[in-house]
């Protein structure tokens, strides 16, 4: 686990909102090359490592796919050297408000969101959650040289540090769905020197907290026989402790619903039995949320499952997960590639 807690808090430190993966692709891109017979980044921006197999051609092919995006805020307005903002992805207002920031103007300047005193605020917000639009950046400059150095449009990430708690978990922003792609990074390293049948094809997606395209142009591009996105779910925890979350440290999660192919869902359990992987199993009853939503209903339909890491406080500054389900997930999904042959294309019915 030491080999891969480096490359996480590289990640973790590192901005990368949808639509501006570029910091972290290159990151990602650099340690999964030596890991990979070929890497490239896609048109969209999307980063593919392939490890080929040994099988006749032309040989099936496995798309594994984890998004490295990362909500945040852009700014929409100036005024008096202050910055009005607005949520890339899913940003719950409540969590920034003392928050330090990073502002990616013309460079990147620190800055603290802050929120008037109630008695200024419209009155009916009164002592409740401050709405997004009457939040406010502080850059501490002088309104003049703020001007010069962010432009409307500007993004801004959260500069939160992550932080190695006890029992071997870890704290920080960007965990969705940067936690999966360290377990990406896993399977890589556990299929060093291993033989495939299959052409494997690991992918960090752009853009899924908004639009998905990361994932969907690459299933359309590569056509993969099956796909499996590597997500986040939603780790048990102060008032969250009923059916729809799970333990952190216990296991990963397999996601089951419409979402799923039934016969992807049956091979990654049996697998996860026969390595005494612990995992539990997840009711989706709509798609999952995930790129595999993507994935399955790109081209003419793909077979498509889910693999999750569990976590707590999504979508705020201070996520957590325990850094043994992403060890124990990169090394399902190196099982799961090493044992596909030609008899599971037969597999592949919907029943």
């Amino acid at each position: 686990m030491n080999t891969i807690l480096p490359f996480l808090k590289d990640l973790l430190s590192m901005p990368g909102l949808s639509g501006y993966e570029s910091p972290v692709a290159a990151r990602i891109e650099e340690t999964w090359s030596p890991l990979a017979d070929r890497v490239q980044r896609t048109r969209l921006g999307s980063v593919h490592a392939w490890r080929f197999g040994t099988g006749a051609a032309p040989r099936p092919r496995a798309l594994l796919a984890a998004h490295m995006d990362a909500i945040g805020l852009m700014v929409t307005q100036i005024v008096n050297g202050f910055l009005r903002v607005t949520a890339v992805g899913g940003v719950d207002p409540r969590i920034l408000p003392g928050q330090p920031v990073t502002v990616h103007g013309r460079e990147a300047l620190p800055g603290i969101v802050v929120m008037p005193r109630a008695a200024l605020l419209p009155a009916e917000i009164g002592e409740g959650v401050v709405p997004i639009e009457h939040l406010w950046v502080d850059l501490g400059l002088p309104a003049a040289e703020v001007e010069q150095k962010v432009r409307v449009g500007d993004i801004i990430s959260f500069a939160t540090s992550p932080m190695e708690l006890s029992g071997e978990t870890i704290a920080g922003h960007s965990l969705d769905n940067r936690a999966s792609v360290a377990a990406l990074t896993v399977c890589l390293q556990h299929l060093r020197g291993r033989t495939l049948n299959w052409d494997a094809i690991l992918a960090a997606t752009v853009q899924e907290e908004v639009t998905m395209a990361g994932a969907r142009t690459s299933a359309f591009a590569e056509q993969p026989t099956l796909a499996i996105a590597v997500d986040v779910t939603f780790a048990k925890g102060p008032g969250a402790n009923d059916w729809r979350t799970f333990e952190l440290g216990k296991g990963i999660v397999l996601a089951w619903g419409p979402n799923i192919h039934p016969a992807l869902h049956r091979r990654l359990k049996e697998i996860a039995e026969e390595m005494e992987i612990p995992f539990s199993v997840e009711y989706t009853p709509r798609h999952s949320g995930t790129d595999a939503y993507a994935m399955q209903t790109a081209a003419e339909g793909i077979p498509t499952a889910v693999v999750s890491i569990p976590l707590r406080y999504m979508h705020t500054p201070v996520e957590v997960v325990a850094l043994k389900d992403i060890e124990r997930a990169g090394r399902l999904l190196a099982e799961f590639l090493c044992r596909l042959d030609g008899a599971f294309i037969e597999a592949l019915t919907w029943s």
